[in-house]
């Protein structure tokens, strides 16, 4: 995934798929918990995404980042949401 400079992804999650986030360049972040939390990621980080999860990614800095995502599954399950339910 490459997230452009003062970018955000919606908030969603993946259903039954636990997500694994790989840092690979720049400095972004995955805010979850109702909006509440915010795990900062940069080269060489990680976060692990719990299925069913709500979450956004988010890139508030001046330079591209990249991030390599993995999920379980064959098909990837996005569920868009409006708005943090919790």
């Amino acid at each position: 995934m490459i997230a452009q400079p003062h970018s955000s992804s919606g908030i969603h999650h993946h259903s039954t798929q636990d997500t694994i986030i790989y840092a690979v360049k720049g400095h972004g972040a995955v805010i979850s918990e109702g909006g509440k939390t915010k795990q900062a990621l940069g080269p060489g980080d990680w976060a692990l995404i719990p299925a069913g999860v709500e979450h956004q990614e988010v890139n508030e800095g001046d330079e591209e980042v990249i991030w390599a995502i993995t999920r379980g599954g064959k098909t990837a399950a996005v569920e868009n949401v409006n708005g943090w339910s919790s």
